[in-house]
Order: C-alpha cells, then structure tokens, then sequence
C-alpha cells in the first residue's frame, strides 16, 4: 500500500490515494479498512498516525474524504486538519488545478481553499460549515432534545462538569477550565468520552481562555484519544466560547500541535485557517 504522511497542527495521518490504490467501501487490498487503520496508524508497529484518510472520487463534489481512527478503527464524520492535507494534497500532486475545492464528506461537503505564502503551499482555510448546539443536534440526553446544549453539567466520579455541546457535522463537548496544566486528559478524557449522556460519544475539548481573542485547547479525541490537534474541535470551542460569553468570533486557538485560527462568521458558517504539511512518503505491506 502506498501512502503519504501528513500533518496538520501535530494532527497526522496516513493519506491513501484511493484513484491509485485498491480501495473498496470497505477494503484497502482485501483488508478491512478499520484493520488497516489500526495497524497502520501503530507508532511502534507501523507507519504511526491519529489514523487513515481515503482520499477518493465523488458523485456530488470534487474529492471525497473518509477518515478512520487509529484506536479502534472506527470510520469518523470529518476531521478539519487532514480536510487542510487533503486540500494540498490533491493541489499539489495533480489531482486538480482548482484552489477552491468540494469534499464529500459524513458530515457533508466541506469547503476548503488553498492558501499560499512566498509562492508555496501554507495550508487552507476551511468552512467547517454551519454549527449545531441543540440537544438532539450534538446529540446529548444531557438537556432536553430541542433545548441549548450551553453549559449543562454531568456528574464523573462524583465531580460535576460543566460544558457545552456542538456538533460540527460530528459530536463534542466543550468544558471551560482554569487551568489546563491541572486537568488530566488521559484520566478523564475517555471518561467524558463515553458518558451515557453522550449516545454517540463525545469529542471532549478542554479550553482555558487567556483572552477574549486566545485560548488554550485540549482534546479528547473519540476513538483516537490525545492529539495535538483537532480542527472539528477548534471550530466547536470557538462556538462555545461565543456561546458563553468568553471569547469574541474571531480568536487564536493554542493546541499541543501548533496554532489555528477560528471565525465564527456572520454567515453563521465556522472558518478555520492552519498548515498544512507533507512528512514523508513510503510503502507499507498489507500481507
């Protein structure tokens, strides 16, 4: 299997080039994909990754992006780093001319535009699309299905937290921390992760503010755990900063990985500028 390495703010992941590659719905050389991702994705074992992106045809948009984790295996709605990998990639290796581009994806088609600096590839800026922060929307059970998922609180051995849930086209749970050097993401990540609260799980984003235009980010990722970034997560954080009052609609975003910029637009649409860059390239054995 050939294969490319990206990253985006830290957030890397194994590009499979479905035009070129044997890639069914649900294979990659016969192999299941959720296989191939966990195998693949192993930092000591294989290639290391936060899992897969098949990068494929489409009937309703330019490309088509699918994304599987790294843990379990398991296919996501959308991811806005590799959407920013995805976009220099197909620019960059001739799949397209174009520099505005359509990706089909679950959480439907995501916009993203090239951006360049000094005559190269930087990254893109992406429309991560229109927010939803209903009950039912993110989806949570902890409010009412047609209430505001802003600042309801779940109970986690025996603490309560307070957050706020945004779907970006995929589920998290934003919770406003003090002091992000005080929170232990691997003990309660999962934790929050798999709340009964959650019947899809969670994405869990831990955000200390510094300023109404800079804040401090870090994610949970559902079935991938810690990353250094997350550009879905970034876009439900500056929404939930908005939603209670702690941030303007514009603001830096400080991940493990680097930094992104997020606008929640008059538009209602969320904007998410970052790089986007190559690591390496190389072949990897299925069998």
């Amino acid at each position: 299997m050939r294969f490319t390495k990206m990253q985006g703010a830290g957030n890397d992941y194994i590009y499979i080039n479905g035009f070129e590659e044997d890639v069914t719905e649900d294979t990659i050389e016969g192999i299941p994909i959720g296989e191939v991702s966990r195998r693949a994705s192993d930092r000591h074992f294989g290639i290391g990754g936060d899992g897969i992106i098949l990068i494929l045809p489409s009937r309703v948009a330019d490309f088509r992006m699918r994304m599987f984790n790294c843990i379990d295996g398991t296919e996501g709605e959308m991811c806005g780093n590799a959407m920013r990998c995805v976009a220099r990639y197909v620019y960059e290796h001739g799949l397209t001319k174009k520099k505005e581009l359509a990706v089909e994806t679950l959480a439907g088609i995501i916009r993203p535009t090239i951006i360049e600096r000094d005559g190269k590839v930087y990254g893109a800026r992406v429309d991560m699309g229109v927010p939803r922060y209903r009950g039912r929307d993110v989806p949570t059970t902890a409010v009412g299905p047609d209430e505001l998922a802003v600042g309801f609180t779940i109970d986690v051995d025996g603490r309560p937290w307070t957050g706020t849930g945004v779907s970006m086209g995929n589920p998290h749970a934003v919770f406003f921390v003090d002091d992000m050097e005080k929170v232990d993401v691997v003990a309660i990540g999962p934790k929050l992760e798999h709340h009964p609260d959650f019947p899809r799980r969670a994405n869990i984003e831990f955000v200390q503010v510094v300023s109404p235009t800079e804040l401090i980010m870090r994610v949970w990722e559902r079935g991938s755990g810690i990353t250094l970034a997350c550009g879905t997560g970034a876009s439900a954080t500056i929404v939930a900063s908005v939603l209670n009052r702690k941030s303007a609609r514009r603001a830096t975003i400080h991940l493990l990985g680097g930094d992104l910029e997020l606008e929640w637009g008059a538009d209602d649409h969320v904007y998410m500028t970052g790089p986007a860059v190559e690591v390496f390239t190389g072949t990897y054995p299925l069998r």
